[in-house]
């Protein structure tokens, strides 16, 4: 087992990292010329967030096939030939010729890229220690923090520099030395315990994991979280281009920048449930979800980047306590543990859009910012339920049957 402040842990949780930052850089990278790219193919802003809504929700179904076929096959294999392709298609997108076409590559990316979360955090579940793992996964989401922050900035800068296209270029070198690095620092599972594929098994451990009374407020609380964040950062673009504020892409590509207090929030909050119960931790995320959504309502530049970063820090502080819940207390077939979550993260996602942009159209920004404290006082109450979960430390968890 990988311990913690060892040489193979730094090498271990870097190339996860890697691994985690070209997945939300190459995912996010294109919201903060969401703008640009409708008025370039002539469609409307809610027609042009779904570059970012329909990769969301392939990845979600996605999970269900690469879960258990990691379960059966191995986890470094296939994160690896899932990133090669995934970067392939990346260095496609520059030359697309139409929004259809960049929505079909769109999606064929998303089909590969859903091939790395599901296992990486199966792969941290099986070969860290105990302590080492909730440390691990604190830095895997941040790395995905950083990874979204850089995308959205890098596109905002180099779009207005040069144009979107090239922005799509860089995006594309940035992948393959990502995928590079990855390809030579991960090592190979040493604690994986290969299970024949068998689908009416496979349909046993999601239902198992679905009926599991201590997974299931997870699943809902992860997938809440990030509609309101997809759905958020999608819209501020749209906000900040207009009047009063009238910026460009490369102020928005700045602003982005507040993706980094993710970064650091997520692994105090690896750190900080070592001490503290992971429902206290989730609870301080939403608190500081909240204020930051609120923040927003003012309408001045300082306030509304003031409350973006909070709304990061909250979001990744609250993500990384949901995500090592499931981690922890699946016991069985943890990648399809792991899949499920990720399921309802991105299903939640990919809803970001469409939810928020009901909003949108018929409240502009204050809709947006009710619209999210809506969902957040569902996550509140369903925490609440989660504490009593925690005290009793585990339910007693349906029994498996193949049928």
């Amino acid at each position: 087992m990988i311990e913690e402040n060892t040489v193979q842990f730094r090498r271990t949780t870097f190339a996860l990292s890697v691994a985690a930052f070209f997945i939300f850089a190459n995912l996010h990278f294109p919201q903060p010329i969401l703008p640009v790219l409708a008025s370039e193919f002539h469609v409307s802003d809610v027609v042009v967030s779904l570059i970012i809504s329909v990769p969301l929700f392939v990845l979600a179904i996605a999970f269900f096939v690469y879960g258990p076929l990691s379960d059966t096959i191995g986890r470094k294999k296939i994160m690896n030939t899932a990133m090669v392709f995934a970067c392939i298609i990346s260095l496609g997108l520059v030359v697309v010729p139409s929004f259809e076409g960049l929505l079909v590559l769109r999606t064929l990316q998303a089909i590969a890229l859903a091939g790395v979360p599901t296992i990486a955090l199966a792969y941290i579940s099986e070969e860290y220690a105990k302590k080492a793992m909730t440390v691990a996964i604190g830095v895997y989401i941040s790395a995905n923090s950083f990874g979204g922050m850089v995308g959205r900035f890098m596109s905002g800068v180099v779009t207005d520099v040069a144009s979107w296209r090239m922005a799509f270029l860089v995006m594309g070198l940035i992948s393959v030395v990502s995928v590079t690095l990855v390809l030579i620092l991960l090592p190979k599972s040493k604690q994986f315990e290969p299970q024949s594929f068998d689908f009416k098994s496979v349909i046993s451990h999601y239902k198992h994991h679905l009926l599991d009374k201590q997974l299931q407020p997870a699943f809902i609380v992860g997938g809440l979280h990030f509609l309101i964040f997809i759905g958020f950062y999608s819209y501020v673009a749209f906000l900040l281009l207009g009047e009063p504020f009238s910026l460009s892409t490369t102020v928005i590509g700045f602003i982005f920048i507040t993706y980094m207090a993710g970064t650091v929030s997520s692994t105090l909050a690896g750190k900080l449930s070592k001490k503290h119960s992971q429902v206290f931790c989730l609870k301080i995320g939403i608190v500081i979800m909240a204020i930051g959504v609120s923040f927003t309502l003012i309408s001045h530049l300082f306030m509304i980047v003031l409350g973006l970063l909070l709304l990061s820090f909250g979001f990744f502080f609250a993500h990384s306590c949901s995500s090592a819940w499931v981690s922890k207390y699946s016991t069985v077939a943890k990648a399809s543990a792991s899949g499920l979550y990720l399921t309802s993260y991105y299903v939640g996602g990919g809803l970001g859009g469409i939810y928020l942009g009901w909003f949108w159209m018929r409240a502009g920004w204050l809709g947006v910012v009710l619209g999210s404290m809506i969902v957040l006082m569902i996550t509140t109450i369903v925490t609440i339920h989660m504490k009593h979960l925690e005290v009793n430390d585990h339910v007693e968890s349906p029994t498996i049957t193949a049928n």
